[in-house]
């Protein structure tokens, strides 16, 4: 019976301390340094309306915008609640078709040449708000032809919204779609 006690006390004791303390002085640190972060990286416009988060992607279908890399969140795209990827591997026939159909929608709006994977195929959260700058720029003709815009004010604009490599050598130079389409936006 004395073991027994002494357990419930330190289950007690440690739920207190690893769920309760830990984590509230932690988020308190995360709050007080990195607000903008802590908050979840929140974008807002020029009123303070939340228009989405700098760390979860859209949905754009819209040709006046420029599309980030397909979702494969279940029954909505870049549904937080069911991130993940589809599970299909590349010689699924469903998975095939889908490429398949996602690549002809591009060639359809006028994009020529190879088209980057990231622009038929979902990440595997299904949740990435990021394209390559290469993916921006084979989308500058649709945008600026159906905006009538200048493509050189676009390519400005994307060149603009490219975040360099993390610490100047972790990862591929990236582009925020959300940031890329407010941007152009304002043009």
């Amino acid at each position: 019976m004395k073991d027994i006690k002494s357990a419930i006390l330190l289950f007690i004791i440690f739920t207190v301390i690893c769920g309760g303390i830990y984590p509230a002085i932690v988020t308190g640190i995360a709050y007080a340094l990195f607000p903008y972060q802590a908050m979840g990286s929140l974008i807002t416009d020029k009123n303070g309306k939340e228009l989405g988060s700098a760390l979860i992607g859209q949905s754009f279908s819209d040709p006046k915008y420029f599309w980030p890399r397909p979702s494969a969140t279940g029954d909505f795209g870049y549904n937080a609640m069911a991130s993940g990827g589809s599970n299909a591997g590349p010689t699924n026939p469903d998975y095939l078709k889908t490429v398949g159909d996602r690549v002809t929608i591009l060639r359809d709006t006028g994009v020529t040449g190879q088209i980057p994977a990231e622009l038929v195929q979902a990440s595997a959260s299904g949740l990435d708000p990021h394209i390559s700058p290469e993916s921006a720029m084979l989308q500058v003709p649709r945008v600026s032809r159906v905006r009538g815009i200048a493509e050189g004010k676009i390519i400005t604009a994307v060149q603009q919204a490219t975040e360099a490599s993390q610490m100047g050598f972790l990862g591929a130079p990236r582009v925020n779609v959300l940031v890329l389409n407010l941007e152009v936006d304002k043009l």
